[in-house]
C-alpha cells in the first residue's frame, strides 16, 4: 500500500524490493487469459508503482493488462516543461507496446492536487486549468472521486477519527492518507453534507465546514463551478470527434508557444492551450473558443470599437458549448490566456 508525504519516494524513479518485481507478469498474464475467457467487452487496469514509464509499459503489453494508471503525470508539478516531458514520455512508452496512455490527477494514496498545486484561489484554478489539460490529451483520463468538485486535501482532521494507519502511527494527519478520502458533499449546509443515511450527524471522516460550498447541491447550474466545468469538459469529449478513441493516442501536435504555455493540436480541427505561469499571456487566437478555466480575452486594438463578449451557457453542441469564460470568436486575432488557465478551441 502506497502513501504521500514520507512514502512520496513510492512514486520516483527509486527501485523498491516489494515493488515492481519482474516475477508478477506471470500474475497479469493469467489473469488476462482469465479476462479474455469471458464474452462481450472488459478491461483490467493496473495500478502498478513502476520506478518508470519504460516499467509501468510491461504492464500493458498485449498479453498482460489493457490500461495502467500514469502516476508519472500524477507526480509532475502544475509547469509546463515537466508535463509536456511527462506526456511526451508517456505517449512514447505506451504506444511501444501498442496500449492507450492514461492521466491521472490524483488516487486515494496521495494528498488531492488543488492542494499540490499550491491550495486556496490558486490551487483551484490550476486545477481546473489540468482538468482541461487532461481531458483534452490522447488516451484515458481517470478522475478521483471529489475532483470534479474541487475539493482540497483535509489537513486537520482530529487524531481520534484517524483510520488510515501512516497517519496513526505517526499522530500527525499530514502523513496519513485519511485526508483525502473523507467522504464527498452532497448537499446541505452542514456537515455530513447529505453522506449516510438520513438524519446522520457525522461521516467515519469528517468533513470540514468550508465544504458548504463544495457540495455538488451547490455547485450544480453555477456556470462558475468546478463541477460544471467538467460537465462541460466531458460533453464535448464526447462530441468533438478530434478527442474520441477512435483518434488513437499519437494524434497530439505541439504547437510553438511561450515557455510557461502548453500549446497542442488534435487532428485537424482541435486546439489546447495551457498557461502554467503566473502572469497572463497573449498569444495568436487558435480559433473560437469551445470552452475555458477562466475567462479569456481578446486583444482590442486602438482602432477597434470595444464590445462586450459573449457569454457562453448552457452546452448543447460543439458551437453551443458551456464555459466560464467569455467567448471571443469575434475575428480577433490575438488573445490573453490568463494565469494558470486553460482553454479549448475550434480551428
Amino acid at each position: 500500500d502506497v502513501g504521500h508525504a514520507d512514502h512520496v519516494e513510492m512514486i520516483g524513479n527509486a527501485v523498491l524490493p516489494f515493488f515492481d518485481q519482474d516475477g508478477v507478469h506471470e500474475i497479469y498474464r493469467s489473469w488476462r487469459l482469465l479476462l479474455d475467457s469471458y464474452p462481450g467487452e472488459r478491461i483490467g487496469v493496473a495500478e502498478a508503482w513502476a520506478p518508470t514509464p519504460e516499467r509501468l509499459a510491461n504492464y500493458v503489453r498485449p498479453d498482460e493488462l489493457h490500461q495502467a494508471f500514469n502516476f508519472d503525470y500524477l507526480a509532475q508539478p502544475f509547469q509546463a516543461a515537466a508535463l509536456r516531458r511527462a506526456v511526451d514520455h508517456s505517449l512514447a512508452t505506451a504506444g511501444s507496446v501498442g496500449a492507450p496512455s492514461t492521466w491521472v490527477l490524483s488516487n486515494h494514496d496521495m494528498k488531492r492536487h488543488v492542494t499540490r498545486y499550491g491550495g486556496g484561489a490558486v490551487g483551484q484554478a490550476r486545477a481546473r486549468a489540468a482538468a482541461l489539460l487532461m481531458l483534452a490529451l490522447p488516451g484515458s483520463a481517470y478522475m478521483y472521486q471529489g475532483e470534479e468538485l474541487g475539493l482540497a486535501e483535509v489537513l486537520d482532521i482530529p487524531v481520534e477519527f484517524l483510520v488510515d494507519p501512516q497517519g496513526i502511527q505517526s499522530g500527525d494527519p499530514a502523513k496519513g492518507r485519511d485526508g483525502c478520502r473523507v467522504p464527498l458533499p452532497w448537499s446541505g449546509s452542514e456537515p455530513p453534507f447529505g453522506f449516510g443515511p438520513a438524519g446522520s450527524t457525522a461521516s467515519w471522516l469528517p468533513a470540514p465546514a468550508s465544504w458548504t460550498a463544495f457540495t455538488v447541491e451547490a455547485e450544480t447550474g453555477d456556470p462558475e463551478s468546478m463541477l460544471e466545468l467538467y460537465r462541460s469538459a466531458l460533453t464535448l469529449r464526447k462530441q468533438l470527434p478530434e478527442l474520441g478513441a477512435e483518434t488513437g493516442d499519437s494524434v497530439l501536435t505541439w504547437l510553438p508557444s511561450p515557455a510557461a504555455v502548453l500549446a497542442f493540436r488534435r487532428g485537424d480541427g482541435f486546439v489546447c492551450t495551457v498557461n502554467t505561469g503566473s502572469e497572463p499571456v497573449t498569444l495568436p487566437a487558435p480559433g473560437t473558443l469551445l470552452l475555458a478555466s477562466a475567462p479569456v480575452a481578446a486583444v482590442v486594438s486602438e482602432s477597434e470599437s470595444v464590445s462586450e463578449p459573449k457569454t457562453v451557457s448552457e452546452p448543447k453542441t460543439v458551437s453551443e458549448s458551456a464555459s466560464t469564460a467569455t467567448a471571443t470568436d469575434n475575428g480577433h486575432d490575438r488573445i490573453t490566456l490568463p494565469a494558470d488557465s486553460a482553454a479549448w478551441w475550434r480551428v
